[in-house]
C-alpha cells in the first residue's frame, strides 16, 4: 500500500527514534522519503538517514521558523511535484516546564511548549496542503495520550491536549480537500526525546506492568505500523481520529 507513495518525515534524531522506525518501514514497503531536521540536531539527523535501507536526504526545518516552512513546501514542488502523507513528530517543552514543576512553569516556557509542540502541527499542514495532490493526503502526528494527567509530563501534557485539538480542527477545514489528519497516541518509548523528561522511568513503568496486551519500551515498530496504516490509502475514510498503540494501557481504570 506504500509502493510509490511520497513521505516527509519530521522527527528522527537517531536509530530509536519512532520517526526513524516509521521512515525504515516505509521504505522497506516501497516509499519514498524525505527528512526533516534543523540547527546542531540535524547532524544527527544526517547520520542516521544514513543507515536507512535507502539513505535519504534530509532538510532544514525549523517549524518555528516561516521562512523554513515556504522553503519546505518549495523544495517538495521541484523535487517530487506533489506529496502524500507526512509524519508531524515534533515536541519540546523547556526544563522548567516538565518534572513537577507544573505549578511554577513560566508563561513563556509554556508557551513555547504549545508553540512547538501544537501550533506546529498546523504550521506543517500549512505548508504541505500546496503539495498535495488532487485527490488528497494524509498527515499523522504523534501524541501521547492527553485525557489524564500524567507525572512528571506536565506543560508537554496540556501541549498534548492542544495537539489532539489542533487535530480536529485541521480534520474539519481540510477534510473537503481530501486531506485526512489523525493522531497515534503512543505508549512510552525509550527515545533520546524521552531522555530528556525528568522521571521518564516513573512515567513509563506503568505501562510493563498495567498494559493488558504487554508493552516493549524499546519497541518502536508497533507505532510505526499504525502510523503508516494511516498514511496509506486503506485509512481513506479516517480523518479526526486518535488511535491508541499503547498494549492496551489507556482503557484500564487501574493494573489488573
Amino acid at each position: 500500500m506504500l509502493e510509490g507513495r511520497k513521505l516527509l518525515i519530521t522527527g528522527v534524531l537517531n536509530r530509536d527514534s519512532i520517526a526513524y522506525a516509521v521512515a525504515r518501514i516505509a521504505q522497506e514497503r516501497g516509499a519514498e522519503v524525505l527528512l526533516t531536521g534543523f540547527g546542531r540536531a540535524r547532524r544527527l539527523t544526517e547520520r542516521a538517514a544514513k543507515t536507512l535501507p535507502t539513505p535519504a536526504d534530509v532538510i532544514e526545518l525549523d517549524v518555528n521558523n516561516p521562512d523554513d516552512l515556504v522553503a519546505l513546501t518549495t523544495e517538495i514542488q521541484s523535487r517530487w511535484g506533489t506529496l502524500d502523507g507526512a509524519l508531524h513528530a515534533i515536541a519540546y517543552a523547556p526544563g522548567d516546564a516538565l518534572g513537577g514543576n507544573f505549578m511554577n512553569t513560566p508563561r513563556e516556557s509554556a508557551e513555547e511548549a504549545f508553540r512547538t509542540s501544537a501550533f506546529s502541527y498546523k504550521a506543517l499542514a500549512g505548508a504541505l496542503v500546496p503539495v498535495f495532490p488532487q485527490e488528497g493526503g494524509a498527515l499523522v502526528g504523534l501524541d501521547f495520550d492527553a485525557t489524564l494527567a500524567w507525572p512528571v509530563y506536565d506543560w508537554m501534557g496540556v501541549a498534548k491536549a492542544a495537539l489532539e485539538s489542533v487535530s480536529r480542527y485541521l480534520a474539519r477545514d481540510l477534510g473537503p480537500r481530501g486531506v485526512r489528519v489523525n493522531l497515534v497516541s503512543a505508549g512510552p518509548i525509550e527515545t533520546m526525546a524521552a531522555g530528556g523528561i525528568p522521571g521518564f522511568e516513573q512515567l513509563a513503568s506503568g505501562w510493563v506492568r498495567g498494559a493488558p496486551l504487554g508493552w516493549d519500551l524499546q519497541d518502536p515498530d508497533p507505532v510505526a505500523e499504525a502510523v503508516l496504516f494511516l498514511l496509506s490509502p486503506a485509512a481513506r475514510a479516517i480523518s479526526g481520529e486518535i488511535l491508541h498503540v499503547d498494549g492496551g494501557y489507556h482503557a484500564m481504570g487501574a493494573p489488573a
